[in-house]
């Protein structure tokens, strides 16, 4: 479908990669991984055509159809959100105007006629393509994917330009996933989502009839949405067979590789030049030696880049506090005549990890509002325990900081005992490198000021963590050392997060936030959702003590691993989804074989056996699909 050969590009005088060989299929499901600044997203902006080679070429095949979402920076106005999606559509509602007319025309004209024949024709053609192309199920479209990505019903005739950048970049998302471009390239699709807008584009994304190629700093995200993985590094693009937890032991293998060449190629090339040294004045060895001189200048020098070290940083433990840490009785929070939440309850203990989660504007930020006192309660009570010492990390942690304070000066204040070299580590794995450390904070973007923000509060934290998104902004090398950071904490987490992989690696229990309940569940968020299809009794008693909970949950947990329900669920789904979708091709097969057995000319003929190998080929893939998704659910049996 697209085709990339000995692609390079610069940015200014650095060479970000070279010598790239790249056939991408129509059924490609790729992450694009790297470090900062390695040119994923550029690379991204080429097979788009938004940027040109410096070196090489790319070809498109004919037909190639491309969407692309940049990270930021689209803005739409001027048609209410379901007109704008449905903008998409423009062709569909052009052919069902003309069918309409067509239609009005056969009721006026003569049966008999001429005309009449040709306005039939053409009518039949065009129901027929309208109907293949679901046209008139498009407003269901729109809503479906509107719903997904967390639209309420009310916001569908609210006008574009009354949504912040956020929202404007889920509706430009949104204008994709409709359109159903060959190709999709998405650059940090989940940024702007949460949690459950996330998962819904897991599963649309995990069904999508056509390829993609995605940016996302989502481990789990990744791990459940690719089947290949593209890596820049050291200047060249890499592939891998696989999700993103393949990928990382693959590249272990061709590191250690790279290392035992790079080993090799040294120990020649120091043979060469103490042979060349040692004889270059002998005349009786000149031979030998150009020879040697000239197999030197031949070989092409491995490199090894520098390596992005592993931050190992001592983070100061907190005081301990009692056991109880924090309790709300009776709670609930009003914003006028709008109810939050009402009769929360429920203890957090010391060493606790919760993540609060629920849809968007459920009420997961005023509910840390509210335990960190920045926010009243409207009903009810909440007191802190004994030695309690709250820090409250807020979505706009950046506003609290000294504009004018240098980032290593400032960061260096809240930590006197640390070195230098280990406060600059630490900036660094939040993406501040080299000479950033010395810019005010002034200067910094909201992101970049939130970022430092974070990684100060970890340099000396209090024994009460409340953290709203700490993973917005940050890429994965630096969420995993905030992740092995907090696990390691002594003291007790609260915190919200969009980020799968984070929240099943830390929090040890759940309260969600849903329809102005709170919930609380014991176990990570794969736990989580295991109860919410029934796998157990949910949610738990938001008064029971949590001691039980805890010791309760790894029974239940290892319950659940050894009879893993979700996964049979989801399996048993997916193959009766496959079965649906496999009666539906052999009937369409069968209509369009007796529909070229009836000759009408001879492009529509062309069209029907291009149709039909489309639909064979795709019903010899869900075959084979059924059959092993039938092989795993009898072994999950």
């Amino acid at each position: 479908m697209i085709q990339l050969q000995g692609a390079g590009k610069r940015f200014g005088h650095k060479l970000l990669f070279e010598n790239c060989d790249w056939l991408i299929t129509s059924r490609e499901r790729t992450g694009l991984v790297g470090g900062n600044g390695t040119g994923k997203s550029t690379l991204l902006k080429v097979i788009h055509g938004a940027e040109s080679l410096d070196y090489g070429s790319i070809s498109y095949t004919k037909g190639t159809t491309l969407g692309y979402l940049p990270q930021d920076g689209l803005s739409l106005r001027g048609k209410s959100v379901f007109n704008e999606c449905m903008s998409v559509f423009e062709d569909l509602r052009a052919m069902e105007q003309e069918l309409e007319t067509l239609h009005h025309k056969l009721g006026e004209i003569d049966p008999a006629s001429a005309e009449y024949a040709t306005a039939s024709d053409r009518a039949h053609a065009i129901d027929t393509e309208f109907r293949n192309r679901d046209g008139y199920a498009i407003e269901a479209q729109v809503g479906t994917v509107l719903n997904g990505l967390g639209f309420r019903k009310e916001d569908w005739p609210r006008f574009t330009e009354e949504f912040s950048g956020g929202w404007q970049m889920r509706i430009a998302l949104a204008k994709l996933l409709l359109q159903k471009p060959n190709l999709l390239l998405l650059d940090e699709p989940t940024n702007h989502l949460d949690l459950e807008a996330r998962n819904w584009l897991e599963s649309y994304l995990k069904a999508y009839p056509f390829g993609y190629i995605l940016i996302s700093h989502d481990r789990y995200f990744l791990d459940v949405t690719v089947e290949k993985t593209t890596e820049v590094w050291n200047k060249r693009v890499w592939f891998y067979t696989g999700n993103y937890e393949k990928y990382l032991s693959q590249k272990a293998e061709r590191k250690n590789q790279l290392e035992a060449a790079y080993r090799n190629q040294r120990e020649r090339i120091e043979q060469l030049e103490s042979f060349i040294n040692r004889f270059r004045a002998q005349a009786t060895k000149a031979k030998q030696v150009q020879s040697r001189i000239k197999e030197l200048e031949k070989i092409e020098r491995i490199e090894i880049p520098p390596e992005e070290g592993t931050i190992h940083f001592s983070f100061p433990q907190p005081k301990a506090s009692g056991r109880i840490v924090a309790e709300m009785k009776d709670v609930s929070k009003s914003y006028g005549d709008k109810l939050v939440f009402s009769d929360a309850n429920f203890i957090i203990e010391r060493g606790d990890r919760v993540a609060l989660v629920g849809v968007n504007g459920a009420g997961k930020s005023t509910l840390i509002k509210l335990l960190s006192g920045a926010e009243p309660l409207s009903t009810g009570s909440y007191t802190l325990g004994h030695n309690v010492a709250l820090d409250y990390f807020a979505q706009d942690q950046y506003k609290e900081l000294d504009k004018e304070a240098r980032m290593i000066d400032d960061i260096g204040n809240a930590s006197p005992k640390a070195t230098n070299t280990e406060l600059r580590n630490l900036l660094g794995c939040f993406l501040f490198s080299e000479d950033d450390v010395f810019k005010k904070i002034g200067v910094l973007s909201g992101g970049e000021r939130n970022r430092f923000a974070l990684a100060k509060i970890l340099l000396a934290p209090s024994n009460f963590l409340l953290l709203d998104e700490p993973t917005n902004h940050l890429d994965m090398r630096a969420k995993e050392v905030l992740l092995e950071a907090l696990a390691n904490y002594t003291g007790t987490v609260v915190f919200v997060s969009h980020d799968r992989y984070f929240i099943d690696n830390l929090a040890t229990r759940i309260i969600e936030i849903e329809d102005g309940h709170v919930h609380v569940y014991p176990g990570n968020y794969e736990d989580y959702l295991w109860r919410k299809s029934g796998g157990a009794e949910a949610p738990v008693s938001p008064t029971a003590a949590p001691v039980v909970v805890a010791e309760a949950a790894p029974e239940q947990v290892e319950q659940k691993k050894r009879m893993n329900p979700m996964k049979l669920q989801k399996l048993k789904d997916q193959l009766t989804q496959t079965e649906d979708r496999i009666s539906e091709l052999e009937s369409q097969i069968a209509q369009h074989e007796a529909a070229l057995a009836d000759y009408k000319s001879a492009e529509e003929s062309m069209r029907l056996s291009d149709l039909l190998t489309t639909l064979r080929t795709e019903l010899e893939t869900r075959v084979t699909e059924w059959e092993q998704l039938s092989e795993e659910l009898q072994a999950g049996n």
